[in-house]
């Protein structure tokens, strides 16, 4: 089994979750919003949400996601819903992220459901994101 690299290794939910945000917002995510669970849910600290415009860009956007991340040897530690396009799920552990064809986002309204959780400005976290 593989190590991460030294640097990884302790990577933050938060930077891995910043990292997340970069490299939606440069493949042209729609209303991007990152919400802070911790204390909320056991499973994961931080949702990374985003719309893409039709399926194939929400798959475009799971495959750069998760090709930049695996080649920093941060892998998802499960996925769902790539084949379909319509909602893709990429669980990084401390961050889950959540792409939806845009039609589908305000039905499942995960916003909705974890309104107790604060929203990340995604400006600042960006700013704050050290590039690796």
């Amino acid at each position: 089994m593989r190590h991460l690299k030294k640097e990884y290794q302790e990577k933050e939910g938060r930077e891995l979750a910043a990292a997340c945000a970069r490299i939606a917002a440069e493949t042209k995510a729609e209303d991007l919003v990152v919400l802070d669970v911790r204390g909320l849910a056991s499973f994961t600290d931080y949702f990374v949400i985003m719309s893409g415009r039709s399926t194939r860009h929400v798959q475009g956007l799971a495959e750069a996601i998760a090709a930049e991340l695996h080649a920093k040897r941060v892998s998802s530690k499960h996925s769902e819903g790539l084949r379909e396009g319509l909602w893709v799920l990429l669980d990084f552990g401390q961050v889950v992220v959540h792409i939806f064809y845009h039609e589908n986002r305000s039905f499942y309204d995960l916003e909705g459901l974890w309104h107790d959780a604060p929203k990340i400005e995604v400006d600042a976290l960006l700013a704050g994101d050290s590039r690796p």
